[in-house]
């Protein structure tokens, strides 16, 4: 059930996790699932005119923040634990990239999901990640 909603999201992500506009913007949010958005600069580049690993993997740990949150609320304290990424072929240089996150599992603990990054206009994945999330203990 979700019960964070697009707007909700933004304000506490702007005032919670501001660092994480390097990674990208939101572009929707639902149910357990999140899209983001990479205006990619050439910050996000490098040698060989390719997108930065490291600027993907942080891209898909802010989306799956983001729907980890749809789910459970505004607990700033959930942290990644875990996250794996394969890069399946090289993004374009010029191109957004776009991250489409969605939850495959939410318990008291852990939150486990994926992740689906592409170059915007094409419809191959250029890395798939799934990450888990710890859920700290309520108050």
């Amino acid at each position: 059930m979700q019960v964070m909603g697009f707007d909700e999201m933004q304000l506490f992500l702007r005032d919670h996790f501001p660092q994480g506009e390097q990674y990208g913007q939101l572009d929707s949010l639902g149910d357990g699932w999140a899209e983001m958005r990479l205006a990619v600069g050439d910050d996000h580049l490098r040698p060989g005119g390719t997108v930065s690993g490291p600027t993907m993997m942080g891209l898909a740990d802010v989306a799956l923040y983001a729907a980890l949150l749809s789910r459970i609320g505004p607990v700033a304290l959930a942290v990644t634990i875990n996250l794996n990424i394969n890069f399946l072929r090289k993004p374009k240089a010029n191109v957004d990239l776009l991250a489409r996150a969605e939850m495959l599992k939410v318990g008291k603990r852990l939150g486990v999901g994926e992740v689906y990054i592409r170059s915007a206009g094409e419809d191959d994945p250029v890395a798939h990640a799934t990450i888990t999330y710890s859920i700290p203990e309520g108050p």
